[in-house]
């Protein structure tokens, strides 16, 4: 008596959680794979931070011991990152994201509620950032495709792997 599984994958984060189930260094490729075809959509994120958005972010200011300002293009560029989540609740799977804490101040100050440094920097409605959203926005239809055609091939190879 023979035995046989099959085991669907359903979507990314399960394909992600499979490869590093079944060999750690096939989630390391995945993962390599898809950093390079989002490159065109974190150069276009890096590409909108040209300019010290207000002239009182490029001195130091601190919270509770933890230094947040000051605003600089180059620590601003260098912190736009493609971001893996696969956890059950995440929202999204691959994600570019700021890491540098005053750009990402810059970005979503006054999203949440109204206040001193938001007003100045404008409106920014709730769930939005500033630049970089509306940047990878235009950038996501070049890398898209790519990024579907790769997944698919990945979860086709992982189906056939099991069987």
């Amino acid at each position: 008596m023979s035995l046989s599984a099959t085991i669907e994958v359903a979507g990314v984060k399960d394909t992600i959680n499979a490869l590093r189930a079944i060999d750690p260094q096939l989630q390391k490729d995945f993962k390599a794979d898809a950093i390079s075809i989002a490159q065109p959509a974190v150069t276009a994120a890096q590409g909108v931070y040209t300019q010290v958005p207000l002239s009182g972010m490029q001195y130091k200011w601190s919270s509770r011991g933890r230094q947040l300002f000051p605003f600089t293009v180059d620590k601003a560029v260098r912190g736009v990152r493609v971001k893996f989540d696969s956890r059950r609740n995440a929202v999204g799977v691959i994600l570019i994201e700021q890491k540098d804490p005053a750009a990402a101040i810059f970005e979503t100050a006054g999203r949440g509620n109204a206040n001193r440094l938001g007003d100045s920097l404008g409106f920014v409605g709730a769930g939005r950032t500033r630049l970089i959203g509306p940047a990878v926005y235009k950038a996501r239809r070049g890398i898209e495709q790519a990024m579907v055609a790769m997944i698919t091939k990945t979860q086709t190879e992982i189906q056939g792997g099991l069987r």
